[in-house]
C-alpha cells in the first residue's frame, strides 16, 4: 500500500503517503535491454555499410533519452511524499515535492476539517480534499482511485477517534 497508517498513541496518528514504485531495478534493466534490442533490430540491415555509422548516434541518443527519462522519473517519484499528522489540537500536512526548494505545509483544527471525496469534478477520479483553516488542499493525488477511497475511510475513522 502506498500509504502507511502509523498509530503512535490514541491521541496521535501519522499517515505517510508515497507514489507507487512500479518499475524496480530489475524491471529497469529488462526495459533498457529490450529497448536496445528493438532499436538494434533495424540496424542489422545496414551492417557493414557506412549507413550504420550514420544511424548509430541516433540509436545511442534515443537509448540515452529513454534511460535518462526513466531515471529522472524514478528520482522524482522517490522524493514525492506527503506526511499527515493528526492530534486532538491540530491536523498538519506536509507535501515534499521533487524539485521544490521547500515543502508545502497546511495546518488546521481537526474538529473543523471537512474531508471531501469527489467522484467527478476533480483533476483525478475520486479526488480527495481536506478543507479547513481557510484553505482546501488535495491529498494523495498520486494514489489510485481505490487507494484514495481506502485512505478516505481510514482518515475518517482516525478523525472520528480524535474528535
Amino acid at each position: 500500500m502506498p500509504y502507511q497508517m502509523i498509530q503512535e498513541t490514541p491521541a496521535l496518528a501519522r499517515i505517510e503517503l508515497t507514489p507507487n514504485q512500479s518499475l524496480g531495478p530489475r524491471g529497469f534493466v529488462w526495459f533498457i535491454g529490450l529497448t536496445a534490442a528493438f532499436l538494434a533490430l533495424p540496424m542489422i540491415a545496414v551492417l557493414g555499410t557506412a549507413v550504420l555509422w550514420g544511424l548509430l548516434p541516433f540509436m545511442g541518443t534515443a537509448l540515452w533519452g529513454v534511460w535518462y527519462a526513466l531515471g529522472r522519473n524514478n528520482a522524482d517519484r522517490s522524493r514525492l511524499r506527503e506526511e499527515l499528522t493528526l492530534t486532538r489540537e491540530t491536523l498538519h500536512l506536509i507535501r515534499h515535492q521533487p524539485r521544490a526548494k521547500a515543502p508545502l505545509t497546511w495546518e488546521a483544527n481537526p474538529y473543523w476539517v471537512q474531508m471531501t471525496l469527489r467522484d467527478k469534478g476533480g483533476p483525478v477520479e475520486k479526488y480527495l480534499t481536506l478543507a479547513g483553516g481557510g484553505r482546501e488542499v488535495e491529498l494523495g493525488a498520486f494514489l489510485s482511485p481505490e487507494e484514495r477511497v481506502q485512505l478516505h475511510d481510514d482518515l475518517s475513522r482516525a478523525l472520528a477517534r480524535l474528535r
